[in-house]
């Protein structure tokens, strides 16, 4: 049997007003928000995890010393990129004694995502020879681009939306409904086996495999999905994360009945919106619509200059979160104007992004203007110098025209 999802929109329900008379209200205080301690080694997007985890009752302060790793009373270390490149710069600073000393007796609450769970293990196939935190002693692989069970060419990285098969029950997921899908984004995962089955939470299978997708063991909790951009699915695991913190109830996992060889998962469809941005007359972004960029209204007799204005069908930010909320998967903003100056100049564009990220918990990814270029002073920023902006900013992903990409051919090696 096969998990999967009911791919409709969620349905709204109202409720009936009552007939009894009202009732007073009873006022209560918010409970106390945790403190975590983010651990940002400086790529991708973390900005989504930080407003993430405020969404979900955190107060978060970033790390920035070794010391603050020992006096940490909850870690969350999200992780994008390389594995190489994220253990280099916890070695460089001296983060990786102190990050094993805390998950040592796996007591202390720590959640780790994608990266961040990956480099928990003792090594990589993606950089060969660079030793990880070790906390379990197994290697991470690559998936194959070939289905393990039909032989069939599939897409590396795995991209989208899978299910998960539970092997524990974990306070972690108490606010999960059965069937919930979460993000993944991913070329390398944790194997099933004799080591990692007794860390295992989650598997999810991709590719013909059944892999790791959630480890737990103790108060030490991670996994290879991005809660942070699976809606709302991904805001109940924080808050159950949190709340399981603050009440001390984090470890109280069980084992649950092994499942069968023939209950898998499977990518889901996706709702994917994208909302094309533009700048108008008075040099407000808003979301246009039109014929070949003929983004304007038909010209009246009582229009001065002679042609329409821009067809605005919204602000971008409130339009993105009502198709959020009605159940998108993910944004698109597509900046359709942005080859008249450079992005980094083009502010609002930012401003866009970062107010998004902050109510927006699916993957949002950006178009228009990614490319090398110099500004009016002389400044030389490379396109990758352009998407970092657009990364650290809240975006996930990017759209860029195939000109901008360099591709390099590098000679085939004999068989």
């Amino acid at each position: 049997k096969q998990i999967r999802s009911d791919l409709a929109l969620p349905r709204r329900g109202r409720r009936s007003p009552s007939l009894s008379p009202a009732r007073p209200k009873m006022t209560t205080s918010p409970p106390p928000r945790i403190k975590v301690s983010l651990l940002d080694y400086g790529a991708g997007n973390v900005r989504s995890v930080r407003n993430a985890l405020t969404a979900a009752g955190a107060e978060v302060t970033d790390i920035s010393t070794a010391a603050e790793i020992r006096d940490a009373s909850c870690i969350v270390f999200p992780g994008v990129g390389s594995y190489g490149s994220a253990m280099s710069v916890l070695v460089e600073r001296g983060w990786d004694g102190p990050l094993r000393e805390y998950l040592s007796d796996f007591s202390r609450p720590f959640l780790g995502i994608c990266l961040g769970m990956q480099t928990l293990f003792a090594s990589s196939e993606e950089t060969g020879g660079v030793a990880g935190l070790g906390v379990v002693d197994e290697a991470v692989v690559k998936f194959s681009d070939k289905d393990a069970s039909t032989g069939e060419k599939i897409a590396v990285p795995q991209i989208g939306w899978n299910g998960r098969i539970e092997h524990m029950e974990s306070p972690l997921f108490r606010y999960l409904k059965g069937g919930s899908e979460v993000y993944f984004v991913h070329s390398f995962y944790v194997p099933l086996t004799e080591k990692t089955k007794e860390f295992a939470l989650t598997t999810t299978t991709y590719g013909g495999v059944n892999y790791v997708s959630s480890i737990q063991r103790g108060n030490v909790v991670a996994t290879q999905f991005h809660p942070e951009k699976s809606g709302k699915a991904g805001l109940d695991i924080l808050r159950g994360f949190l709340d399981s913190v603050r009440d001390g109830t984090l470890s109280a996992t069980s084992p649950l009945p092994t499942p069968g060889p023939d209950v898998t998962t499977s990518l889901v469809k996706r709702i994917v919106v994208a909302l094309d941005v533009r700048s108008n007359d008075h040099g407000d972004l808003v979301v246009t619509k039109g014929d070949q960029y003929d983004v304007r209204e038909k010209p009246t007799a009582d229009t001065p200059s002679g042609r329409g204005g821009v067809r605005n069908l919204g602000k971008p930010v409130s339009l993105a979160s009502r198709y959020y909320e009605e159940g998108a998967d993910e944004l698109a903003f597509l900046n359709i104007t942005s080859f008249r100056q450079g992005v980094v100049d083009d502010m609002p564009m930012l401003q866009v992004l970062e107010a998004a990220s902050k109510t927006i918990f699916v993957p949002l990814t950006v178009g228009g203007g990614i490319r090398s270029y110099t500004d009016g002073e002389g400044k030389t920023y490379s396109a990758l110098e352009v998407a970092n902006f657009y990364f650290r900013t809240g975006a996930d992903k990017m759209v860029t025209h195939l000109s901008h990409v360099y591709v390099y051919l590098l000679p085939r090696t004999p068989a």
